[in-house]
Formats: C-alpha cells, structure tokens, sequence
C-alpha cells in the first residue's frame, strides 16, 4: 500500500526525488516552522511527516488522533520534539546524525576567527563607508594560535571543532563531558570535573551540548561570570543553552570579551541588546547550510522513511 507522506518545508530536489519513491508527496512551500494547526492536520491526514527543527511537536501535537506513524526529523537535534508523547502516540522518531558534524564544526571555527579578529565589526564600518584607511592600532583583535579551546559537550561535532583547533591553530584543548570520554582524539585534551572548570580554563569556550530541559540556560549569568575577562564563547548547538540577556550584560560590561552565536533563544528574534554590540559575532544558523550537506541530511530522513515503509528497523532511531 503506498504512503501519504508529507514534507514541512521546501528541500533540496534530490531530496523530493527520492521521497516520492516512497509513496504520495505533499511539500509545504512555506519556509517558516509549522502552526499548531499545520501541525495537527499532518499528524492527522499522513502516514508520514518530514519535519524540520522549529516545527511544533510537543506533547499538544500528539494530543489528538494520528493517522501519523512516522516521524522523519530533518536535523540532528530534536529537542523540539516531544518523543515520548510520540511514542505513546505510536509515532517512530529519526533524526539525521553524522551528516551535520563537519559542516557545524566548520561554522564553530569561522566564528571563532570572525569574534576573535572583530570581522564583524570591521565589515560594518568598510560597508558604512567610514573606513579611513589602514593604521597601526585600528580593529585589534586576539590571536587565536596557540591559546586554549574549552569544548562543552565532546560528542562527534565537539570533537571535529577540536581538531580543527588543535592541528589547525596549535591549540590546548579542556573540555567538558557528563560522561568519560575514552578518546578526545587531540592529543593531551583534558577532560575537565565541571563546566566553570572549563570557563576558568579556557580563552574560547564552544558548545555542543544537545537542546532540551536539561540544557536549558546551562550557560547563565553565574557560568558566564566564571569565564577569563578576555574569553570569547561560541555557541552553534541551540540557542537557549545560553541565557541571553546574561550574555549581553557580560558583553557590555566587558565581564568576557567576546561571543559567536549562529544559535539563538527565539529563533528568529535576535535579543535586542546584543544587535547593539560590537563584540558578539552574530549569523542567521548557518551551521549546515552547505547544498550537499543539507541534501546529505533529507536523504538521510527519506532513508528513515524508507526504512519504516519497509518495516525494516530505522536506521537511526531516536525513541
């Protein structure tokens, strides 16, 4: 019997290709995350649902009657998903690891050069028309060789932004990790007891700590104030791991130096103090926006559709 699938929100053609295979495809052309009502009325009229992180899929969504058994999550991250209202609901959930690492420690990277040499900053003024020309003492920045990354979750994407650091930039690297990491694969990284021990340790700190309850404000005012006077945080996990409106009292205050975000609290409000500053890097969640990377992951989903069409066990399940 072929399936009704459904897909939140445009994708790569690759993509779309390879979910019509599958059975009957409906594709939303809106690029903003769903309404509750969308929502209700994909769990409720298809076999199927692609979704895409922003997509409101907590409990409330599983509430009502499901004609739904398969959940496809376009991202790594799912905290935007309730999987156990899904479960009890009896809606599989998948989600795409892997196919995200190289790309979101790429951006972690970039943001870390672009705070630490105030880009940011400097690009405005050229732009604006106010650059007036080169002199000794005019956007000095940090070096970033040789100082020491703090990494706050060491799972695949932590550690691909170590290396880069390490052999890239002879970087030291602490870190923090709930649990014992075996290998760190950057030689003499030291796993750390807790994260103000990092803070304290390091001259960047990046995230990479999954979203959810237990994350949530995980860096706030007290953390931040743990942090080296001239440390730069970078955060491309999810936005509401850090209290924003701490960050933006530290960035003012000069309690840290700087900061990179390509996440953020409310995506796509941007909290309004840290558009005034000029030493916060700030992206719009650039993390995977790479066409192979992003077709990597929708072929990932689809495989997980595919998978559930055939009864065959998904090959990654995240309930």
């Amino acid at each position: 019997m072929s399936k009704k699938l459904y897909i939140t929100r445009p994708l790569p053609d690759a993509v779309i290709t390879a979910a019509k295979k599958l059975g009957d495809v409906d594709v939303r052309q809106s690029t903003l995350p769903m309404t509750p009502e969308e929502t209700r009325l994909a769990l409720e009229n298809y076999d199927g649902v692609l979704a895409s992180i922003g997509d409101p899929l907590g409990a409330e969504a599983f509430a009502g009657p499901a004609r739904c058994k398969m959940l496809a999550n376009f991202g790594v991250g799912y905290n935007h998903i309730d999987t156990v209202a899904a479960r009890a609901a009896g809606i599989a959930v998948s989600n795409t690891p892997g196919a995200v690492t190289d790309a979101t420690a790429d951006i972690a990277v970039m943001l870390i050069l672009m705070a630490a040499r105030g880009a940011s900053q400097a690009e405005r003024v050229l732009r604006a028309g106010q650059w007036e020309g080169w002199h000794p003492t005019q956007f000095l920045g940090t070096h970033v060789s040789g100082k020491t990354l703090g990494i706050i979750g060491m799972g695949a994407i932590g550690k691909a932004t170590a290396r880069r650091c390490h052999f890239g930039f002879g970087m030291d690297v602490v870190f923090y990790n709930r649990s014992k990491v075996v290998d760190p694969e950057v030689p003499g990284a030291r796993q750390l007891a807790t994260i103000k021990d990092v803070m304290q340790s390091a001259d960047f700190v990046s995230l990479h700590v999954p979203g959810g309850a237990e994350t949530h404000h995980l860096i706030n005012a007290e953390v931040l104030s743990s942090m080296r006077p001239g440390a730069f945080l970078i955060n491309t996990a999810r936005g509401n791991i850090v209290d924003e409106a701490a960050l933006a009292r530290a960035l003012k205050a000069g309690t840290i130096a700087g900061a990179g975000l390509d996440v953020f609290e409310k995506e796509p409000q941007i909290t309004p103090e840290l558009l005034e500053l000029d030493n916060v890097t700030l992206l719009p969640h650039l993390g995977t926006a790479v066409l192979s990377v992003r077709t990597d992951m929708g072929l990932m989903a689809v495989d997980n559709l595919r998978a559930w069409v055939k009864g065959e066990p998904l090959p990654n399940p995240v309930n």
